[in-house]
């Protein structure tokens, strides 16, 4: 099967967070290339994908998307912040994936783990959410994912885990 797993910059941070990276991040800070990746993981990737987003951006994201499930990454130690109310989870879009009856262990459609520090890029994933993300698809070892963000290349690696089993 082959899955993907997109974590672009989030809304509004593509030009702020990553301009000085890439020089196309800006793109990322329009609704309507947000709403263009969800539509060309639906064509590209029949078989499953997830996204990861932010929790602000769900009400316009999903608009038509009755068939994605919303998933939640609790975050047990994450950035205080100068607001009341601390943000400190992080959806993640799901889409399909292999059904597996029974599957033991089970998946929950909720992680709870800390934040990745120092790995160079704001926003990389500890590995605990990328084997996360690869049970949530049921993701076997001779599947094939496509990270569209690799960032860190922290997916890529949680692919390899599964492969050298």
């Amino acid at each position: 099967m082959k899955f993907a797993y997109a974590d672009p910059p989030y809304f509004k941070q593509g030009k702020r967070l990553y301009g000085n990276l890439h020089p196309e991040a800006a793109v990322w800070d329009k609704k309507e290339n947000q709403r263009a990746l969800i539509d060309r993981l639906r064509q590209e990737f029949p078989d499953g994908w997830a996204m990861s987003c932010n929790p602000a951006d769900l009400s316009w994201l999903l608009v038509g998307h009755d068939d994605i499930r919303i998933c939640a990454w609790i975050k047990t130690f994450h950035q205080i912040r100068g607001t009341s109310v601390q943000y400190a989870w992080e959806p993640v879009l799901l889409y399909k994936g292999r059904y597996i009856k029974a599957q033991k262990p089970m998946v929950r459609d909720w992680l709870a783990c800390r934040i990745a520090m120092k790995k160079g890029l704001v926003g990389a994933k500890p590995d605990k959410f990328n084997d996360w993300i690869l049970q949530l698809l049921g993701f076997q070892k001779g599947d094939e994912l496509v990270d569209l963000f690799p960032g860190t290349g922290g997916m890529a690696e949680a692919v390899a885990r599964i492969n050298e089993i």
